[in-house]
């Protein structure tokens, strides 16, 4: 019976697919576009009640796989929100209802190491596992030596992930292995897909005091010696969101020449106290009638402050507040020092708040010009004059550098005024380690605006750079394995599809109905519309999507403190990495001050004052198109371009690693042996002396050849 309705189901949702897909387009192969009579279903993909599928999958430790181990259940089991007590060795809810809904009997195989190692554990031996988690360049290696399934041979048979990629255009382009064929040799991981990823966070509370307080009087110590000079040093108009955040307004900013705050301060020496007078006369000047409050310029939907306003107003609080032991505060921290994969944020902050593209691409640091050309923000004079403004403000003792703390010790101990990061992972230690009640607050505010040029000319504009795309990783078929099964293939690809469509991108990421508020059980999903009727739902970037149980609020509460991807992964089995995850189940779990500020930029995002990368080909205006999260290569390439080691070890991006741009932002120029001591400098050596040209060479052949794949199915 359960086999029965699932084929039923496949088979509905291709002749919808079939039917309502918009675009017309090619086939997935390439080639003649299909008729637009033509709506003949393909087979179905018929599999026996039972088959078993080995999966070797899981996150980032043993305690984030299919199944509970010793790590997850102690004792006599654990019990969840939805009434079931589990036991080690159990299948986490998600996975034990795929199996009866799908009709597939799982076999854990997880090695418990993470995706990165999960591949080379299982690469000699294929014939052992179904499904097998790995790094998009592995996968697409051994796809392209016959070793896994080519997915892009089956989207006929898998509707919901081909109208899923034919809606997601650089998604597809992502997953795309080989440009002669079409080959997809992955299941794409989406953390969150077409939203914002990290935002500036501040102490709203310290702001308000500083701003907002007439006569103000700190701890009034003298401003450091100045190193940082103007970035705004010419007045401009920029467009931003209204009071209310219902309508776009121009503001004027006489911000040039002597008017500027960085010039003002930097005329005279000045203590915190002075510092911040002369700050609230500047705003009370510079914006007569535009904010009802000072801090406005920071904290409102109208806020329009840029990286000369953030600066002024660092020196304020380092100069005037102290922390909890009486020390002078922290101004930019990030969420842990002496880590690598999180101090690298600062510097993607740099390239936000100077207007340098490639400092948060999706691949390396890529971007495209206006034509489509490809460029590497490594080899960028712009880059590094944006980290350099930077290291100017650590000299004044604006950033901190130094120590063993993190975001929870700045916040807990009223030690740190700003930061750049994830939303709900962030500000949920309002519930934690701040008192709201007494006016605490640690929240989002809206990007800063910036000199871009997105090849029309110079402008000032806000840009958020950090947009969720396909991630570099996903879950792949074994031809040794199930690809040598015709019931172990057809059920892989069944349970492939079945993540893609609606009701499987819900349940890949809240997990089972049991964890949900439903209205009406009776109610089956095929489309966005059916989400409303089934469940109680709420709006969330322009859709529908499920409200959560309170027993799963509650739970998720007390098992990982409001984290709910570490709740996920680990107790639900859902948001792993071979499928959409939606963020509409985190934004849920987000302090409600964390959603004051998510709806200050979702305003934004939405009236157009907050640009952002596309996941389209924007043929006006490539400037605006997201890179491919992964470039087809062959293993010539990979090989080529894994042997340029001075570019692949000098901007890495994890704990232990090096990062030329990190040394830059804490030392100064002088980490590049070599290289002259400028911006300029700094960007030719890379692309003369650490192969930068001959990179970009490449890069840019891989995508004219993806380009020209994309034309042919578009």
């Amino acid at each position: 019976m359960k086999k029965t309705l699932k084929v039923l189901v496949l088979l509905l949702a291709m002749m919808l697919t079939l039917v309502g897909c918009s675009g017309g387009g090619n086939n997935g192969g390439g080639g003649e576009a299909a008729p637009a009579e033509d709506t003949t279903p393909a087979a179905a993909l018929e599999y026996a009640e039972g088959t078993e599928l080995r999966v070797a999958a899981g996150y980032n430790s043993d305690k984030t796989g299919i199944s509970f181990t010793n790590a997850d259940v102690t004792g006599s089991g654990i019990t969840l929100a939805d009434g079931k007590t589990y036991q080690t060795g159990d299948f986490k809810p998600t996975w034990q209802h795929l199996s009866e809904l799908l009709g597939i009997t799982f076999v854990d195989k997880y090695s418990g190491q993470g995706t990165s190692k999960e591949f080379p554990v299982w690469e000699n031996q294929l014939d052992q596992v179904d499904i097998v988690a790995g790094t998009a360049a592995a996968l697409n290696a051994a796809g392209a030596e016959g070793k896994l399934v080519n997915l892009g041979d089956y989207l006929d048979q898998m509707p919901n992930f081909k109208a899923y990629l034919e809606e997601n255009q650089i998604a597809r382009l992502s997953i795309t292995g080989n440009t002669e064929t079409g080959a997809i040799y992955f299941s794409p991981y989406f953390d969150g897909n077409d939203d914002i990823e990290r935002m500036p966070l501040i102490r709203a509370d310290f702001v308000r005091t500083l701003l907002d307080t007439d006569g103000y009087k700190g701890a009034n110590r003298p401003l450091a010696d100045y190193v940082y000079q103007p970035y705004a040093a010419e007045n401009y108009t920029v467009d931003a969101l209204t009071a209310d955040g219902t309508g776009v307004q121009t503001i004027t900013k006489n911000v040039g020449g002597e008017n500027n705050i960085i010039a003002k301060m930097n005329a005279q020496p000045l203590t915190g106290d002075e510092a911040v007078a002369m700050f609230q006369e500047y705003i009370d000047t510079t914006y007569a009638g535009v904010y009802a409050k000072r801090s406005d310029l920071f904290l409102g939907y109208d806020a329009a402050w840029d990286a000369d306003e953030m600066v002024a107003l660092l020196r304020c609080a380092v100069a005037s507040l102290n922390d909890n032991d009486g020390n002078p505060i922290s101004g930019l921290f990030s969420r842990e020092t002496s880590n690598l994969q999180r101090e690298i944020d600062l510097t993607r902050f740099a390239g936000h708040l100077f207007g340098a593209r490639g400092m948060e691409s999706r691949q390396d640091y890529l971007y495209f010009d206006k034509d489509g050309n490809l460029h590497d923000g490594r080899q960028e004079e712009a880059s590094y004059l944006a980290v350099e403004r930077l290291n100017n403000m650590a000299k004044e003792g604006l950033i901190v550098l130094t120590g063993e703390a993190n975001s929870k010790n700045y916040l807990e101990k009223d030690a740190g005024l700003m930061s750049y990061d994830y939303n709900q992972t962030q500000t949920i230690m309002n519930n934690t380690v701040l008192d709201n009640a007494a006016g605490e607050e640690y929240v989002v505010i809206m990007d800063p605006v910036a000199k871009w040029n997105d090849g029309t000319g110079d402008a000032w504009f806000r840009f958020a750079e950090s947009w969720r795309s396909v991630k570099t990783d996903g879950w792949a078929i074994t031809m040794a394995g199930a690809g040598a099964d015709t019931n172990k293939l057809n059920a892989a690809l069944t349970l492939i599809d079945y993540a893609f469509s609606v009701q499987g991108q819900i349940t890949m990421s809240y997990g089972p109905d049991a964890f949900i508020k439903v209205k009406d059980a009776s109610v089956e999903v095929k489309t966005w519309d059916d989400v409303a009727k089934k469940y109680e739902t709420f709006n969330f970037n322009g859709r529908q999507m499920p409200v959560v149980a309170d027993a799963t609020f509650e739970e998720c509460q007390k098992l990982t403190g409001g984290n709910y991807t570490n709740y996920a992964r680990q107790y639900l089995g859902s948001t792993l990495n071979g499928f959409p995850k939606s963020q509409a189940f985190e934004y849920q779990m987000t302090s409600e001050v964390g959603k004051k500020g998510a709806a200050i930029l979702s305003a934004a995002i939405e009236k157009g004052v907050l640009r952002h990368p596309l996941l389209a080909v924007n043929t006006e205006n490539m400037w605006y198109t997201s890179v491919p999260t992964v470039l087809p290569t062959t293993a010539e390439q990979a090989n080529t371009l894994s042997s340029y080691a001075d570019l692949v070890n000098n901007f890495q991006s994890a704990k232990g690693g090096v990062s030329i741009f990190y040394d830059l932002l804490k030392d100064g120029y002088g980490s590049m042996a070599g290289a002259e001591n400028s911006a300029a400098g700094y960007a030719d050596f890379v692309k003369n002396n650490w192969s930068g040209a001959a990179y970009l060479m490449i890069k840019q052949s891989q995508w004219n050849q993806l380009k020209a794949y994309y034309d042919t199915i578009k």
